[in-house]
């Protein structure tokens, strides 16, 4: 049996490191940390004690081509403070958003894409809609 402490990192592949770091830091508001030289280029983000790698890979077989919003493709969520504020933050910086307040997971979520079309679910507890 496998026991688990937490979620440590998830990797996403980008085509373009310095458009995907504008949305990562100045959108999405994430923290960029120190990232040791691989050899090719990426950045990594703290996210309260979790990571999310971006590696530049303009090959990789994970670039979505459809960059259309969809809750149903591979994603990642994040658990935010503010549904409202959060949407609100999205919209001034014209990201597109696909709503889904009264989820049936019981989240209300956001869901936005960074510019290589890596989904990102930002969410709150419904009973904490705000």
């Amino acid at each position: 049996m496998i026991k688990y402490k937490c979620l440590h990192h998830v990797s996403l592949n980008v085509t373009d490191l310095e458009k995907a770091k504008d949305f990562y830091s100045k959108i999405l508001c994430l923290k960029e940390i120190n990232r040791p030289d691989f050899g090719f280029p990426g950045a990594w983000y703290d996210i309260e004690g979790q990571q999310l790698h971006l590696i530049v890979d303009s090959k990789s077989q994970t670039i979505r081509e459809d960059k259309s919003l969809s809750s149903r493709e591979g994603h990642f969520a994040l658990r935010v403070e503010s549904y409202t504020e959060t949407l609100e933050w999205l919209k001034q910086n014209n990201v597109e958003v696909l709503e889904k307040p009264n989820s049936k997971s019981g989240f209300a979520q956001i869901f936005c894409a960074d510019p290589d079309g890596n989904l990102i679910e930002l969410n709150v507890e419904q009973k904490d809609l705000n």
